[in-house]
């Protein structure tokens, strides 16, 4: 298919500006809801720790750290819930699982468990989609704004193009829930993909 954003150029904003403008939008967003789509299934995210000690190998390390932040998700979730819209993600998973999307996935599931709906597709579900370029990592707030997370060569986040033409943003976000109607729920993914695997050996 063509390229997903056409040839919309968006508005880059360096990190500092866009999690500001982020967090503003988050808590006035309308329907349809918050929707993300990601697809690279390896990033870096220097900062969390619970990713630092996965990166050093504490795998054990690593998932104490997910359990521990399980009542600040509660208390996001909540908070979303109260403000009224929905939060749902697509994740494109790729056989074998790498060990970063291993990873994730514990935090995923989570999320899942508290209100931040997951599914999961294919790449062979995607790949009709990206003759011309993998899918862009994208999310958005109702229809009136659409982030663009572009990472670096080493998987670290390190800008983002922001988006408010209404019809494109629309456009993207229909593509995300379509995308969401024909994957596979999270927790039944993560019972038959993730939960048999051993901790994986970091490189």
């Amino acid at each position: 298919m063509p390229d997903l954003l056409g040839d919309a150029p968006g508005e880059r904003l360096e990190l500092d500006a866009y999690y500001a403008d982020f967090d503003e939008k988050l808590w006035s967003t309308s329907a349809p809801g918050f929707w993300k789509l990601e697809r690279q299934q390896f990033f870096k995210e220097p900062g969390n720790a619970s990713w630092e000690a996965f990166a050093k190998g504490d795998w054990q390390g690593s998932m104490r750290l997910i359990e521990a932040g399980r009542s600040d998700m509660i208390d996001y979730y909540r908070k979303i819930e109260d403000h009224g819209f929905v939060n749902r993600r697509v994740r494109v998973v790729e056989q074998p699982i790498i060990p970063y999307l291993q990873w994730e996935l514990h935090i995923l599931r989570m999320r899942d468990q508290y209100g931040g709906k997951v599914r999961v597709v294919t790449g062979e579900q995607v790949a009709g989609f990206e003759s011309d370029a993998p899918l862009p990592e994208i999310y958005t707030h109702g229809t009136s704004t659409m982030y663009q997370a572009v990472y670096g060569d080493d998987g670290v986040l390190d800008h983002v193009r922001r988006f408010v033409d209404h019809a494109l943003v629309t456009r993207c976000q229909r593509f995300i829930q379509d995308l969401y109607e024909v994957g596979q729920p999270l927790e039944q993914f993560f019972a038959e993909h993730v939960a048999p695997l051993p901790p994986p050996r970091q490189p």
